[in-house]
């Protein structure tokens, strides 16, 4: 994977605060001040492999900053983003679900910062059953919401709108609405050809929503944007609106939590396009 986007490649901005993770954030002060000896602090430059296929997660990373892909790489070497990652969840699910190890891997997508956790002290929360492990299961469940649905765009949207789902993802988790990222990237992302991307691309600047120079892009009218995307955007963004609304829960006993059905997605898409 390429990660050919000039001087910000190495750029690691001042980092944040470890409740600027919405998970740390969500815990009562007690709860947080006894993970607090054991988070280390970790930063995420460009391009850095938090782990590859078949690697084993001997941590958790929660993410206080910045973007982190999760992709399939294929043995050709073609590869295809299921899931992207800010401060409002972690990296390292499989060192709680049990896996040990995962088929997919991490990759630094926009640098940032993180705090992480080894994973035998965190098996120590879930033995107790205590507000953490209530929030990272609830945070599973919409990263499920979030690859199921993916998984039905990649089938039937048309590329410019995924490419308009794909920005308005990377921008929520931004602090601004500039990205540094090349074409190339995005068509590896998306798992489409570059000249699909540059084409998707051009129209959309030709709109006047976004502007791209080299490696960079500028979302100008995000109301636009979004009314381009396909419904997989709103989808997914409102499954992690709904999650965020139960943080403030975190202490009360968990309640069923929603998560859209891919099939009826599907049939909806067939039905409404």
């Amino acid at each position: 994977m390429r990660f050919a986007v000039g001087d910000s490649r190495h750029f690691i901005p001042a980092h944040p605060t470890r409740r600027h993770n919405h998970i740390l954030a969500a815990l009562s002060q007690q709860d947080y001040q006894r993970l607090v000896p054991d988070l280390e602090s970790c930063p995420l430059p460009l391009g850095r492999t938090i782990h590859d296929a078949g690697d084993q997660e001997p941590y958790i990373y929660f993410i206080c900053g910045g973007i982190v892909s999760r992709y399939y790489k294929t043995a050709s070497g073609a590869s295809a983003e299921f899931a992207v990652t800010g401060n409002e969840g972690v990296i390292g699910i499989a060192a709680f679900l049990g896996g040990g190890s995962t088929t997919s891997q991490a990759q630094v997508l926009s640098p940032g910062y993180s705090y992480r956790l080894r994973a035998d002290r965190l098996q120590r929360e879930f033995e107790h059953d205590g507000p953490l492990p209530r929030l990272l299961l609830r945070y599973t469940q919409a990263l499920i919401g979030q690859i199921g649905l993916i998984s039905a765009c990649k089938r039937h949207h048309m590329l410019e709108q995924r490419l308009c789902r794909w920005i308005l993802s990377c921008l929520d988790r931004l602090p601004t609405n500039e990205m540094a990222l090349t074409q190339n990237l995005i068509a590896d992302m998306l798992g489409v050809r570059r000249e699909g991307v540059t084409e998707a691309a051009g129209r959309l600047q030709k709109a006047g929503l976004i502007h791209c120079s080299r490696g960079r892009i500028v979302v100008l009218d995000r109301r636009s944007l979004e009314a381009h995307a396909c419904g997989c955007y709103a989808l997914v963004k409102r499954e992690y609106d709904d999650l965020l609304v139960d943080y403030r829960q975190a202490d009360t006993p968990s309640r069923t939590h929603r998560v859209t059905s891919v099939s009826a997605f599907a049939q909806q898409c067939e039905v409404g396009g």
